[in-house]
């Protein structure tokens, strides 16, 4: 495969990750599917969520970047040397977003979200429970190993699960974006050096 033709296939692959990313981070606003969390967000959506790691890292600073490492692969204006070394800058632009946005899912796995929880003395009451220290909630080792911990978060309902599965998503997301960018500055680096197979 030639250095353009790979180009143009990592530039069309960023196109889901991307899409799917800024979705799950979207979808974080609604969390149990209901709209309370959008109309009262730094009481009821954790900091990881209002960060945007899906829309802004995953999502525009990969999505940019993808566009023009695609062109870069057709055959065009920017298919030459020049062209190739832009690449190089680009998939880097792409690689600090895809970083952000990992960055982002892991401390939003790691804290956990926000809920009405009922801790160990019957206090009920709108925190970020499993960021807290383990004693308050009796915890041994991380809330994802303890499924148990989960039902005391009274409302949103689900909101546990619904925060691992797109949080997870968005950092499978982040893994394969940071993966084809990195790929994609050293296929620049080859295109730049020995140009892009184009037809003369």
């Amino acid at each position: 495969m030639c250095t353009g033709d790979c180009s143009k296939f990592i530039g069309a692959a960023l196109y889901p990750c991307c899409a799917l990313c800024i979705i799950c981070n979207i979808l974080l606003f609604f969390p149990g599917w209901s709209l309370d969390a959008v109309q009262n967000p730094n009481e009821r959506l954790t900091p990881e969520v209002l960060y945007l790691g899906g829309i802004i890292g995953n999502g525009v600073m990969v999505l940019i970047p993808a566009i023009f490492i695609q062109c870069a692969g057709r055959s065009g204006k920017c298919n030459n040397r020049c062209g190739m070394f832009i690449s190089i800058i680009m998939a880097a632009v792409g690689l600090v977003g895809a970083l952000y946005g990992f960055i982002v899912s892991v401390l939003g796995l790691v804290y956990g979200p926000r809920c009405l929880y009922e801790f160990i003395n019957l206090r009920v009451e709108w925190a970020s429970p499993f960021k807290m220290e383990k004693d308050l909630i009796e915890l041994d080792t991380s809330y994802l190993f303890n499924k148990a911990a989960w039902s005391r978060c009274i409302e949103p309902a689900g909101v546990v699960e619904f925060n691992i599965i797109l949080f997870s998503t968005t950092l499978a997301g982040s893994i394969i974006q940071v993966v084809l960018c990195a790929i994609q500055m050293i296929n620049g680096l080859f295109g730049c050096l020995c140009g892009t197979c184009r037809n003369k």
